[in-house]
């Protein structure tokens, strides 16, 4: 489902080159769920952001569901991360000024899809992670834990295939976190592949599949035996 080869990203610091991805290789099936583990400056995030479409690598090649994303135009790589890839970031990233309802809407708005269609789904998931009497609440107005449940809906309303959380639990007290992480897991639970970016060392547990990235480089890969 998920295969990367021989993957190189290269940043120009000044007049310095940073190798922040060097040769990686990676693959994931259907359904797994796996976390990306390391020290700050490792390249976890960089690989993510590979995985998500929002960059390219400077070298290697990226095949996602049989699709050979490397060789794809900007346009239809967007067009592959909306409806097979869905994102939860730390800090959110939802639009301030819309509500919980227009920001989980906004990814059926921008596929097209008919405005009743639009209302039923969303009001379907934002009611299924518990947060069906807050629709109508800004941003502003939830907790981060809510907050992270609306980034969520935002992320699955699609259906995708993948979803990337890039530190869900980094901006949430315990309690939140774990409710977050409890949505996640029941996601993958239905067979939707989790890859999960964390310092946590106790979430990182939680994964069946741990990648461990040093330097740039993938230095361990191991599996939770059942």
């Amino acid at each position: 489902m998920i295969k990367l080869q021989h993957i190189e990203r290269v940043f120009l610091v000044g007049e310095e080159e940073v190798h922040a991805l060097r040769d990686v290789d990676f693959s994931a099936s259907g359904g797994e769920y796996i976390a990306i583990m390391g020290p700050s400056g490792s390249g976890k995030s960089t690989l993510l952001n590979i995985l998500g479409l929002l960059d390219r690598p400077d070298g290697g090649t990226y095949e996602l569901d049989n699709i050979m994303t490397t060789s794809l135009d900007d346009k239809k790589q967007a067009n592959v991360r909306r409806h097979k890839i869905g994102f939860v970031f730390q800090f959110f990233h939802l639009v301030p000024r819309l509500t919980a309802e227009q920001n989980v809407e906004l990814p059926l708005v921008l596929a097209g899809v008919d405005k009743t269609e639009r209302k039923k789904r969303v009001l379907e998931t934002l009611e299924s992670f518990g947060i069906g009497d807050r629709v109508h609440h800004r941003p502003d107005q939830l907790s981060g834990g809510q907050r992270q449940r609306v980034a969520i809906a935002r992320a699955t309303i699609m259906k995708p295939t993948v979803i990337l959380a890039d530190e869900p639990t980094g901006n949430l007290d315990r309690a939140s976190g774990n409710d977050v992480v409890d949505i996640l897991e029941e996601l993958n639970s239905q067979g939707i592949t989790l890859i999960m970016v964390t310092h946590d060392p106790e979430l990182g547990e939680r994964a069946k599949r741990r990648i461990k990235m040093v330097d740039g480089r993938i230095e361990g890969d191991t599996a939770t035996q059942s």
